[in-house]
């Protein structure tokens, strides 16, 4: 069939083109680097690599983590080479853990760099002491925390110290504002308060 696309609803577009100019003038002043990736080994090893490539610029260097590629995967090894016969009766399937890069990326890659991660549940009763536990355990700076329902519309921001409420008003919605502009704006603050603390 023709190649694949992306279309959008006439009604959108006054929405979206802000946004398309602004990707356009990104890429075209070369400050945006879209780097594609088919697979869990693939995503790890460019993420080491960009994180190498960027450990000499320090606290300057801001790692946004924005989703784990999955929780769970099937090591290419462990895949079937043909396909699975249905009158072998049920599948069950294994699958193992995707291994954690925050350690890493803290530890070893770029140990100097502002690094950002996302929690998000299921349970709002959990989200602040798993967002908390995440930050004791990988030592990084920031976890963006967002509950599943509510994730378009508002986030808690967590610190060691701190926890910061971000949402969008009803106004706000309406006019197609997107809770990841507020969360941006905020931690560019406390990048540079970060990147101000090392100096």
């Amino acid at each position: 069939g023709p190649p694949p696309g992306v279309a959008a609803a006439p009604a959108a577009l006054p929405a979206l083109l802000p946004a398309l100019r602004e990707y356009q003038r990104a890429t075209e002043a070369g400050a945006l680097l879209a780097i594609e990736f088919t697979g869990l080994v693939e995503y790890l090893a460019l993420l080491r690599a960009a994180a190498r490539a960027l450990a000499p610029l320090g606290s300057s260097a801001m790692f946004y983590l924005a989703a784990a590629v999955s929780d769970f995967y099937i090591p290419v090894s462990e895949m079937p080479e043909h396909k699975i016969q249905s009158s072998e009766g049920p599948l069950q399937i294994t699958m193992k853990m995707v291994p954690k890069m925050l350690s890493p990326l803290v530890r070893d890659w770029a140990p100097e760099a502002f690094v950002i991660s996302f929690k998000l549940e299921t349970d709002p009763q959990i989200l602040l002491d798993k967002s908390r536990q995440a930050l004791e355990k990988y030592r990084h700076q920031v976890v963006v925390a967002n509950v599943l329902e509510s994730r378009r519309t508002s986030v808690i921001i967590v610190t060691r110290d701190s926890q910061t409420p971000l949402s969008l008003s009803d106004e706000e919605i309406a006019q197609g504002v997107e809770i990841e502009e507020k969360i941006v704006s905020y931690l560019q603050g406390q990048h540079t308060a970060f990147i101000e603390g090392k100096g």
